[in-house]
């Protein structure tokens, strides 16, 4: 038997088994972390690359089609502006209509009884108008009925 003093745990069994899995499993986390930053320098290196390409590119192309934009801007210039404002105006006119819908649309719901949102905001700005107004009839009547009777 084992003395006071001198205890060792047991060797093998179970303590083994969980080192073996621990091991296992740093393993496993280093080559997962491994694939990753391989992942990641290979995504990185092609995207770079392909940066290098597209702005290589443009220069090259603006390079050869400047002479072209000197040459043709004074027709060029006018038929961009022209384009845009057609684009801006189809545009703001697409918007406006869609505006238009939905506010017909609101007023639709709240005149069928429906609540749309906001119809609480609608419904008490009216309250304090109807009331203002009849608080300014009652005041102007007084004005008038004080005015006469002097």
């Amino acid at each position: 038997m084992a003395e006071a003093g001198n205890y060792q745990p047991l060797r093998g069994g179970y303590n083994n088994q969980l080192y073996n899995s621990t091991a296992q499993q740093q393993s496993s986390a280093k080559s997962t972390q491994l694939a990753k930053a391989a992942t990641a320098i290979t995504a990185g290196g092609s995207l770079l690359i392909l940066s290098a390409l597209v702005t290589a590119g443009t220069v090259i192309g603006l390079t050869i089609v400047t002479p072209l934009f000197v040459i043709f801007s004074p027709v060029l210039v006018p038929a961009v502006i022209t384009v845009a404002l057609l684009t801006l105006g189809f545009l703001a006119s697409g918007g406006f209509g869609v505006a238009a819908i939905t506010v017909l649309a609101w007023i639709y719901k709240y005149v069928t009884g429906n609540h749309p949102p906001g119809a609480d905001q609608l419904d008490t700005a009216r309250h304090r108008l109807i009331n203002k107004a009849r608080e300014l009839k009652d005041y102007s009547q007084q004005q008038i009925s004080g005015a006469q009777s002097s």
